[in-house]
């Protein structure tokens, strides 16, 4: 496997019910962080990792994710008779950024069903999975990391991170062997959102993966799980399980910075974090963000 011609899925099919009403007109993957919305981080992460081909599983309205990433050539030109050079160059970034695909999940039965209908557009290739809540700090590594782990030692990787217990029946739980890497675990089993008396360890996957194409015919198989869908840890689990079926599960232990957009809070923290790391906007942001707090 070549990181260089690896395929990206970004499953983007949820309804964004936390963020309603927002996102009754709008997919929460186009809600912005900044100026840029969520789901084009996501992309970008992709494509400095030496993905060049993206596949976005959408639902129902998401029509808007489509326009993001494609030519809007009236506004161009537009621009372009104005000599506004900046605004032109952000807009044509998104439609320049990768061969981006788009596929209806059509019944929304979970995650796991999600990346199973990414199967005929990734066929009998490693692929990578990216979950847009999720946005990874640019200058911290990660998903490129996590290609090299597979390609190394023929694996199924998860990207972990330690969390607090009283946070892990948030997310799927590794319980882990350690390996002669530090930054990489084998992974014995997994439990989605565990109970902190339940949880095996702190470490919760985070969304991204680096996936077999043995994964799919797992996926075929797994029934229902929690909530009533097909979950992705469930496939994974199995994997653990039997090494025969695609080799070892590892785990990528990330310890750089990562912001969650799926929670509303957390969304904002994010907002202002990214805000603050632009040379444009820190000076006042930060003097402003002093002020309210000496009234609060």
């Amino acid at each position: 496997m070549s990181s260089t011609s690896i395929k990206t899925v970004i499953p983007a099919a949820g309804l964004g019910t936390r963020f309603l009403p927002a996102t009754k007109a709008m997919p929460k993957e186009m809600l912005p962080v900044v100026d840029k919305p969520a789901i084009q981080y996501v992309v970008e992460e992709a494509v400095a990792a030496g993905s060049d081909d993206v596949l976005v599983i959408v639902g129902r309205n998401k029509n808007a994710l489509a326009n993001h990433f494609d030519r809007v050539t009236e506004l161009e030109h537009t621009l372009e008779r104005k000599g506004d050079a900046e605004k032109l160059a952000k807009v044509m970034e998104a439609s320049n950024l990768a061969d981006i695909h788009f596929v209806r999940q059509g019944d929304p039965l979970g995650l796991g069903h999600a990346v199973l209908r990414a199967r005929k557009h990734v066929g009998n290739e490693t692929f990578a999975v990216l979950l847009g809540d999720d946005l990874i700090d640019s200058r911290d590594v990660l998903l490129s990391r996590m290609i090299e782990v597979s390609r190394d030692r023929s694996a199924t990787v998860v990207a972990l991170m330690a969390v607090e217990p009283s946070q892990i029946h948030l997310y799927g739980c590794a319980a882990v062997d350690e390996t002669d890497e530090t930054d990489v675990v084998k992974v014995k089993y997994l439990v989605e959102k565990p109970s902190a008396a339940d949880a095996p360890s702190n470490l919760a996957i985070i969304g991204r993966y680096v996936l077999k194409p043995e994964i799919f015919d797992v996926l075929e198989r797994t029934l229902p799980g929690k909530g009533g869908e097909i979950q992705l840890t469930d496939a994974l689990e199995a994997l653990a399980d039997d090494e025969s079926i695609a080799g070892p599960v590892l785990g990528v232990v990330f310890r750089g910075r990562r912001y969650d957009t799926g929670d509303r809070l957390d969304y904002l923290k994010t907002g202002v974090q990214f805000a603050l790391d632009r040379d444009d906007l820190r000076g006042d942001l930060a003097a402003w963000i002093k002020e309210l707090a000496a009234h609060l």
